[in-house]
């Protein structure tokens, strides 16, 4: 069963393919969402907006979020509890 969550402005992203939520901010996320970008893996879904989370996914695509990692963190975190309770 896929659990969803909002990563802002609309979108939706499954969380059960969530591997790593990051801050945009080093140098070695940098490099991995340029290369990301010109292989064409990257979604972005900032609306524009600055991006503050970088979430890696299962399948290799990388998804640019306006949502900071922490409210991403704890939102993944509700759901998840409430799909094992």
């Amino acid at each position: 069963m896929h659990t969803l969550i909002h990563i802002g402005f609309g979108n939706m992203l499954n969380a059960d393919k969530i591997i790593a939520i990051l801050q945009p901010d080093s140098a070695p996320v940098k490099r991995m969402v340029q290369h990301g970008k010109e292989s064409g893996m990257v979604v972005d879904a900032t609306q524009g907006r600055k991006t503050k989370a970088v979430l890696l996914m299962e399948n290799s695509r990388i998804v640019l979020s306006a949502l900071t990692p922490e409210t991403l963190a704890s939102r993944v975190d509700g759901q998840m509890g409430e799909k094992h309770e």
